[in-house]
């Protein structure tokens, strides 16, 4: 579409203008070289090949008494000229030579002077635009080597009968048109490879985006699930443990459950409305470090007991969304990696206003149950990834007097106005 709608707005912009990535046409060609499918050019051969035959009909009348008059043998090397150009986008190479020497014979017969050579012009073209410029050079060469032993040599032998040389002079205007074909050529070449780069370019760029949504999909979908599905089965271990015993601690294990599944299908329901209208605000607020108290009755829910020590600064949705995606994928690690049942969350603002930092750090005493303390490779992946996302670092790993420890730093310089921008 010429017209986008520019996102969060229901104004319109103009798509980008054809002059600077080519035209529609331009794209017929291959990068790779291969034209076995490029599109016949039925229209502009017909019509430059009937210029080619009424041009040197004129030329011939003008010319009368110093070439040789037009026969059929000339009128067929007129028509082989130019109608070998139907063939200039499959085989640029041999429809450049074959028109070279069709109009070397043409020449050489003593025919007049006319159109023949725009023949050539337009065969030497599609080479140098296809890529052969050495070819398109070679065949241009001798055409004009061929050019110089008729005018200035061969003549005395060749027809028409009584025919002189044309003075060197002359030459120079024939080389000056030889080398505005191929500056014109060479011109149109260089501009189709930027064009060519400009698509490769677009393309690339439309490949990263996609997949960088992809993985921003995954991630929050990964972060949505994977601390309320921890939470529902470590309720439902403790509710079927207790059901015969306690039903009235199983019974608290199901309204764990059904309090987490809740909240899951309803972040689920806000990715996938982002996700059908990625054009439009969101519905509701993205998560936040207010919300960690929540995260705190979840996990005690889950039988994990959480201390959080400081008070985070006021954050921008998306440094707000990080720093909770980050403590919630903590948390879901101790609890299911974990032989602890205390964590501890410590919110540390750093530096200035500003040019400040939240130095943002989850701590367990383990050990390590099962599998490894840090968790899946998907979580903390996705927890470097929305640290990297704003200039940020995190750190995962075991401590030196056991257990594990999350450290997060992530910037705050800037991204206030990133958001109001978005």
């Amino acid at each position: 579409m010429d017209e986008q709608r520019v996102r969060g707005t229901g104004r319109f912009r103009r798509g980008p203008a054809w002059w600077r990535h080519g035209p529609p046409w331009a794209s017929r060609w291959d990068d790779d070289g291969d034209r076995g499918g490029a599109p016949w050019p039925w229209r502009s051969t017909v019509l430059l090949t009937g210029f080619v035959l009424v041009g040197s009909t004129f030329a011939a009348h003008g010319q009368e008494g110093e070439r040789a008059a037009l026969d059929p043998f000339a009128r067929v090397l007129l028509v082989v000229a130019a109608g070998l150009l139907l063939w200039r986008k499959r085989y640029p190479v041999a429809v450049l030579f074959g028109t070279a020497a069709a109009a070397a014979t043409y020449l050489g017969a003593g025919y007049p002077y006319g159109p023949v050579f725009l023949a050539v012009a337009v065969a030497c073209f599609s080479a140098v635009v296809a890529g052969h410029r050495r070819a398109a050079w070679t065949a241009v060469g001798m055409l004009w080597a061929a050019h110089v032993l008729v005018a200035h040599w061969l003549y005395r032998w060749l027809p028409p009968t009584g025919d002189s040389g044309i003075p060197w002079g002359q030459e120079l205007v024939v080389a000056a048109w030889v080398a505005a074909i191929m500056a014109v050529s060479e011109l149109a070449r260089a501009r189709r490879e930027q064009w060519a780069r400009d698509r490769a370019e677009r393309a690339q760029a439309a490949r990263r985006r996609a997949d960088a949504e992809r993985l921003r999909i995954a991630r929050e979908l990964h972060d949505v699930l994977a601390h309320s599905i921890s939470v529902i089965n470590v309720q439902a271990g403790v509710g079927l443990a207790l059901l015969d015993s306690d039903p009235e601690q199983a019974r608290t294990a199901l309204t764990t459950i059904k309090a987490a599944s809740k909240e899951a299908l309803g972040e689920v329901r806000q990715v996938l409305d982002n996700l059908r209208t990625p054009g439009e605000a969101p519905r509701a607020p993205a998560p936040g470090l207010d919300r960690l108290p929540e995260l705190v009755t979840q996990a005690a829910g889950a039988g994990l007991t959480v201390e959080v020590t400081g008070e985070a600064p006021r954050l921008p949705p998306g440094a707000g969304l990080a720093a909770f995606r980050i403590v919630q994928e903590a948390l879901t690690n101790v609890v299911r990696h974990s032989g602890s049942r205390h964590a501890r969350v410590r919110l540390d603002p750093v530096g200035g206003p500003a040019g400040g930092a939240l130095r943002l750090c989850v701590d367990d005493d383990g050990p390590a149950t099962g599998a490894e303390a840090g968790g899946s490779g998907n979580g903390l992946a996705g927890m470097r990834e929305r640290a990297a996302a704003l200039g940020g670092t995190i750190e995962a790993g075991p401590r030196p007097d056991g257990g594990f420890r999350v450290l997060a730093v992530l910037p705050l310089t800037g991204t206030a106005a990133e958001e109001e921008d978005r």
